[in-house]
């Protein structure tokens, strides 16, 4: 592994621990703050221990997404030195910004945490309200920044120099809107079926049933509503990447050769080397409608690129349809659910739609990663789209590969540490709370 692989690799593995940090803990208050909503308009007190038991969890992603997001932003001046030196004082702002977001969100998250029995009932909900929404604007600013990296706009590019800045064009890019919508959606979804997915597991155990039947109804609902609003968020994506980024879908759908009538592609193995991909369920026409809402409009394929400029194929074709088919198995899930809600709520006690959360509590965050990997790697070689490439960017400073392997002990070792913190909470709500049933 030479260095450049080396810092690849490792902000990879940064971003993909970071990712789920986040994820959770922009969409954990919304789920405690309806909680505790209820509790104040109920008295039931199954709610409010449901609302203190996530605020822990809350705390936990907190810290850790804290220091993971902090370790990120050194990463970017020191592993990509030369892209930093040209890109922050572009899209310097969203970063400035999220730190601003993030400082409300701490001091809303002490609030929170120590002012019960201290603060008037509502206003003590609403720093719990502020904690959720100053954490979703923090993930809105980030993913403001990787979009410019996708659709870089803000500046004139003359002669090697950037020029004529503007940092608000910059944030407000071409890209910024369909990826933040996208990227709130599958936080929402992958949160909802893992929290809906551990209280699932907890009743089937038998285990505080009444408390993590509250706890499995909020989270199911929220995961719900995101996986049916997921696909539409889904379209919107494809058609923005196929008129930005047209190699980026060709990858995706390891679309080698341009023409009209374009099918959409379902599994398959890529042969990049002979431009076919075998053993794939082609529906024709289907990708020219998916990505222009025609049947007969032609899509790029990857032989319009130069092919020093074409992504790597096969890892962003599978990572893409990781992605869709996970999300299609939340979406059935999710109109299964919601159809029973409506028309048969006796099913909402059986033991095999719990065994059916508890199964997919994994798949929306897989289907994040999958997601995210589809992003980066379907961008490649570029870092900033079509006029720095990643190769350039990266740092001369040698031994990379030792921080790599650095890094990923530290990241494996935090990992553990947050789950058995979580298995200890979950373990532990009998203990803490009095919940009578």
């Amino acid at each position: 592994m030479d260095d450049f692989i080396a810092a690849r690799s490792q902000m990879a593995l940064s971003l993909g621990f970071h990712i789920i940090f986040s994820c959770i803990g922009m969409i954990m208050p919304f789920f405690m703050a309806v909680a505790h909503y209820k509790w104040l308009k109920t008295g039931n007190i199954v709610y409010r221990n449901v609302t203190r038991a996530w605020s822990r969890g809350v705390a936990i992603f907190f810290a850790t997404g804290a220091v993971s997001g902090t370790v990120l932003s050194f990463e970017l001046g020191l592993l990509w030195p030369e892209f930093m030196r040209h890109a922050g004082p572009i899209f310097g702002m969203p970063f400035s910004l999220e730190g601003t977001a993030f400082f409300i969100e701490a001091i809303a998250l002490g609030f929170y945490l120590y002012g019960w029995n201290r603060f008037n009932r509502w206003f003590h909900w609403f720093t719990g309200v502020v904690v959720g929404i100053s954490g979703l604007a923090s993930g809105i600013l980030v993913v403001a920044a990787n979009a410019w990296m996708n659709s870089p706009a803000g500046f004139d590019y003359i002669n090697g120099q950037y020029l004529n800045i503007d940092p608000i064009a910059a944030m407000f890019n071409d890209a910024w809107f369909s990826e933040a919508l996208h990227m709130i959606l599958a936080a929402l979804t992958a949160t909802g079926f893992a929290v809906a997915g551990v209280h699932a597991l907890m009743i089937l155990k038998k285990k505080n049933v009444l408390f993590h039947t509250k706890a499995f109804r909020i989270a199911a609902v929220f995961a719900c509503a995101g996986a049916i609003l997921q696909p539409v968020s889904g379209d919107i994506s494809a058609k923005d990447v196929a008129r930005r980024q047209p190699e980026k879908l060709a990858a995706m759908e390891a679309h080698f050769i341009t023409e009209a009538k374009a099918p959409l592609i379902i599994g398959g193995i890529p042969d990049v080397k002979n431009e076919t991909v075998k053993y794939a369920l082609k529906v024709p026409g289907a990708l020219s409608f998916l990505a222009h809402g025609d049947f007969n409009t032609p899509v790029t394929g990857l032989d319009a690129f130069p092919k020093d400029t074409h992504p790597p194929v096969a890892v962003t074709h599978y990572a893409f349809q990781i992605m869709v088919g996970l999300g299609t198995l939340m979406l059935l899930i999710a109109l299964f659910y919601f159809f029973m809600l409506w028309r048969r709520k006796k099913w909402l006690e059986r033991n095999w739609l719990l065994r059916l959360f508890a199964i997919a509590t994994p798949a929306g965050f897989i289907a994040v990663e999958a997601g995210w990997t589809v992003t980066e790697v379907g961008r490649q070689p570029w870092i900033i789209y079509g006029i720095m490439r990643t190769k350039d960017a990266v740092t001369p400073m040698p031994g990379i590969i030792y921080s790599f392997y650095i890094f990923t002990a530290v990241y494996c070792s935090l990992s553990i540490i947050v789950i058995l913190l979580l298995y200890r909470q979950v373990k532990m709500v009998g203990k803490l709370y009095d919940v009578a049933e």
